[in-house]
C-alpha cells in the first residue's frame, strides 16, 4: 500500500502493507509449544525447543526491523501513536490476568486445598479416609510425597539470599530506567545512554542469578517442577517472570541500540515508553512474587 501524503495528516491512520510476520509468528509459537509438550512428557530432548525458539527470534528481529524502518521513514503519525499506546496498555492488562491466574492457583492450593486435605473446613473426611498421616502445612509436595528426593523431601529457597539480591537489582533497574526516561525528555542523550544501558545490564544479571538459584534448587535442595504443588507453582511463577525479564532486557537492549543510532526525540519516543511500562510491570510482579512465594 502506498504511503502517500495522508501519512502526514494526523487525523488519518496509516495502514501497513501485507505482512508475512503474523503467520511466521503463529507457526513459531506452534513449534515452541509442541517442543514443550515433547520435552515435558519425556518424548524427546531439550532440543525439541530449538525450532520454535529460532522461529520466535526470526519473528522478533524481522518484525522489529520492519516497524522501526517504517517509523524512521515517518509513516506513523499521532493517530498511529495513540493506537500503539492503547495496544501496549491492553497487552499489559492481559499480562496482569496471566500472572493473576498463577497467583490464584497458589492462593487456592495454599489457603484452601491443603487445609481441606488435612481435614479442615467443609472436607472433614479427607484426612480420615485418604491420607491419615498428612500434615496440612505449607510448603507441601502433596500427600503422596511426590517429587523431591527419594523420600519426597525438599528444601525451600530462603527469601533473604539471592531472591533479596534480585529484588534489589530490579528496584535499582526501575530507578535507572526512570532516570533514562527523564534524560530523554530533557534531551540529555549522554545520561540516557548510560542509565538505559545500566537498566538492561541489571536485568541480565537478575536472569543469571535466577539461573544460579534454579541450579541450586534442582541439584541440592530437591526442589523441582515435579515437587508437588509447591514445586509446580514456584517454578511456573518464577519461571514465567524470569522469561518476562529476559524479554524485557532484550527489548531494552534494542531500544538502547536505537538510541545509539540517534533514534527518538523528546516528543516522540513511544518504543522507549512502551518498554519502560513493561519493565515497571515486571518489577511490580516480582515484588508480589517475592512476598508471597519466597517470604510469607
Amino acid at each position: 500500500m502506498s504511503t502517500h501524503a495522508a501519512t502526514h495528516d494526523e487525523s488519518q491512520y496509516y495502514v501497513p502493507h501485507s505482512s508475512r510476520w503474523p503467520i511466521i509468528g503463529s507457526m513459531s509459537l506452534f513449534l515452541l509449544v509442541g517442543g514443550a509438550v515433547v520435552t515435558l512428557n519425556g518424548w524427546g530432548s531439550g532440543w525439541s525447543f530449538l525450532p520454535g525458539i529460532l522461529g520466535i527470534l526470526t519473528l522478533f528481529f524481522g518484525w522489529f526491523h520492519d516497524v522501526i524502518g517504517e517509523n524512521q521513514k515517518g509513516m506513523f503519525n499521532l493517530a498511529v501513536d495513540r493506537s500503539f499506546r492503547m495496544g501496549m496498555m491492553w497487552f499489559i492488562v492481559s499480562e496482569i490476568f496471566f500472572f493473576a491466574a498463577f497467583f490464584g492457583a497458589l492462593f487456592y492450593a495454599r489457603q484452601l486445598s491443603v487445609p481441606w486435605l488435612g481435614g479442615e473446613g467443609v472436607k472433614p473426611f479427607n484426612k480420615l479416609l485418604l491420607w491419615q498421616e498428612y500434615s496440612p502445612t505449607w510448603p507441601t509436595n502433596g500427600p503422596g510425597a511426590v517429587g523431591g528426593h527419594a523420600d519426597g523431601s525438599f528444601e525451600t529457597i530462603p527469601a533473604f539470599g539471592l531472591p533479596a539480591i534480585n529484588t534489589a537489582l530490579l528496584l535499582a533497574s526501575g530507578v535507572t530506567i526512570t532516570i533514562a526516561h527523564h534524560a530523554l525528555r530533557a534531551g540529555h542523550r549522554g545520561i540516557l545512554k548510560i542509565f538505559l544501558a545500566a537498566t538492561f545490564v541489571l536485568g541480565f544479571i537478575f536472569v543469571y542469578f535466577q539461573g544460579t538459584e534454579y541450579h541450586h534448587a534442582y541439584t541440592e535442595l530437591g526442589l523441582k517442577l515435579s515437587t508437588g504443588i509447591y514445586g509446580s507453582t514456584f517454578f511456573m511463577l518464577t519461571g514465567f517472570h524470569g522469561l518476562h525479564v529476559t524479554i524485557g532486557a532484550i527489548m531494552l537492549t534494542v531500544v538502547w541500540l536505537r538510541v545509539m543510532k540517534g533514534h527518538f526525540t523528546p516528543e516522540r519516543h513511544f518504543a522507549f515508553e512502551a518498554t519502560a511500562w513493561y519493565w515497571h510491570f515486571v518489577d511490580v510482579v516480582w515484588l508480589i512474587l517475592f512476598v508471597f512465594v519466597y517470604w510469607i
